[in-house]
């Protein structure tokens, strides 16, 4: 790919300013991590709403672009040597918007892999276990009515998550310190995803987690934060 316009998916969602970073995603707990870290950054960046309702995500154009067919994934038209560069996977994305600005992420080598490694936290745990528990609890409660154990299980090690998140956060306003870095903005979307979408706060004792809400509002209380949350903006 020499320039953006090589790549199949300039073809679905033609870019209106090519020069900036392209963004293909919707607003999920996934999606808005890429968004967010754009905003922190003030990286210019255009934002293509990939839709799930029309299955987008299924489209030969976007396939090229992640055969995964999951959000978000970025096409950066300057990227390393300063040609294109197409990502997908939210964490990669993540680490390569940090290194690309210098934001975000400890500049020393033991900082930068405890970061990541809080990334990869949420990636491996919370993602996935936050979202069965959401599956289960709201979405198939039907199917598991008269068998608990689906909810149950992945109740009992989504608070196991919580706590972990919880005592990290002792006496420290954000994950890696007093900075936000991509290790909150990993995982603060699906926390506040579990307690608000989700609606499952009763089922895991998030009251019991004070300093994981407090973190919560203080990552959601940053105008960067809220611009994020919305894009690429709904239909």
């Amino acid at each position: 790919m020499k320039t953006l316009h090589d790549h199949p998916v300039t073809r679905r969602w033609p870019p209106s300013h090519p020069e900036r970073l392209q963004l293909y995603s919707l607003p999920t707990p996934n999606g808005v991590k890429v968004s967010i870290a754009l905003e922190e950054t003030g990286l210019p960046y255009e934002a293509h709403l990939v839709s799930f309702e029309r299955n987008d995500q299924m489209t030969p154009e976007f396939l090229a672009l992640n055969p995964n067919n999951k959000i978000p994934a970025i096409i950066d038209p300057n990227g390393p040597g300063g040609r294109p560069l197409a990502l997908f996977e939210s964490g990669a994305i993540l680490i390569y918007l940090a290194e690309k600005t210098g934001m975000l992420m400890p500049q020393d080598p033991a900082g930068r892999y405890e970061c990541i490694q809080w990334v990869m936290f949420q990636m491996g745990g919370i993602g996935p276990m936050f979202g069965q528990l959401g599956h289960f609890h709201k979405f198939a409660a039907d199917k598991v009515r008269d068998n608990p154990y689906p909810v149950e299980r992945y109740a009992a090690e989504s608070r196991r998550l919580l706590g972990v998140l919880d005592q990290r956060l002792a006496g420290r306003p954000f994950i890696m310190g007093d900075e936000l870095s991509i290790a909150d903005i990993a995982s603060f979307p699906w926390v506040r995803n579990l307690r608000d979408f989700y609606e499952a706060g009763d089922l895991v004792g998030m009251d019991d987690f004070v300093r994981v809400n407090e973190w919560v509002e203080r990552c959601v209380a940053r105008p960067a934060v809220q611009r994020g949350l919305l894009q690429p903006p709904r239909e």
